[in-house]
């Protein structure tokens, strides 16, 4: 069977339809002014809508006076990005007989904050923040890993890792609700994944057929839990070999 002969996948229904800009005001410029801006139309609109003339049109100024406070677009991103991570709450002080739980807490509440700013996590990929607020998270995250006992290196690399899937799952959350889709919604796409896994040619796809209930089950809660579990108790393992 041909990948035309194949049965056509389930689509989500999308409705991110055109989004209302406020009307500009004269604003004092400042870069603080100029973050303020820019996050506001990330939170309404998405990270494509951001640009020079869309932040310069919400402070009812033009785009060449923004560049005395900010270089380019990509500096105005990056001081954005370091803005929400200083939303974040990292642990006071670490705890050696919950370090486990305290990275846990940690990694939920990047999901939460990232997810609440439009599709904010996608900048962070390729991205290295190297503000104050990114360093504190770091050193807050490192802090809690190294009085858990956790080889260095380990300590260092998963702080990379961990931020990653956090991301990737702020990132995912963001499109579900910039869609606008309803738990209702997303239940019935879940039901047709599941009826089209399992309409595959089990010739071909033998594994993804048997496992289309499963692959198919647990909302995105259970799931972020799961990675977490996966991450964490990988820490532990490969802990012991180095």
């Amino acid at each position: 069977m041909s990948a035309a002969e194949l049965p056509q996948p389930p689509r989500m229904a999308s409705r991110g339809g055109d989004r209302g800009r406020r009307a500009p005001r004269q604003r004092v410029l400042s870069r603080e002014a100029i973050i303020d801006a820019a996050l506001a139309i990330i939170d309404a609109e998405g990270l494509d809508a951001l640009t020079m003339r869309t932040v310069a049109a919400v402070l009812g100024t033009g785009a060449a006076s923004l560049y005395a406070y900010v270089d380019s677009k990509e500096e105005l991103i990056e001081l954005v990005v370091e803005r929400v991570i200083g939303e974040v709450r990292i642990a006071d002080q670490p705890d050696p007989s919950r370090w486990m739980a305290q990275l846990k807490e940690m990694a939920r509440e990047m999901r939460r904050v990232f997810a609440s700013h439009g599709d904010l996590a996608r900048a962070t990929f390729g991205r290295i923040p190297l503000g104050e607020n990114a360093l504190n998270g770091a050193e807050g995250m490192l802090a809690v890993m190294r009085a858990g006992g956790l080889p260095d290196r380990v300590a260092a690399w998963v702080l990379d890792l961990l931020s990653l899937y956090v991301m990737g799952v702020a990132y995912e959350d963001s499109l579900t609700a910039m869609n606008a889709t309803r738990p209702d919604e997303l239940a019935g796409f879940m039901t047709a994944m599941r009826t089209y896994f399992a309409s595959l040619p089990s010739e071909r796809f033998p594994n993804t057929v048997a496992l289309a209930e499963e692959l198919t089950a647990g909302d995105s809660e259970e799931r972020f839990e799961f990675g977490l579990e996966v991450l964490i108790r990988g820490l532990i393992a490969v802990s012991a070999d180095i």
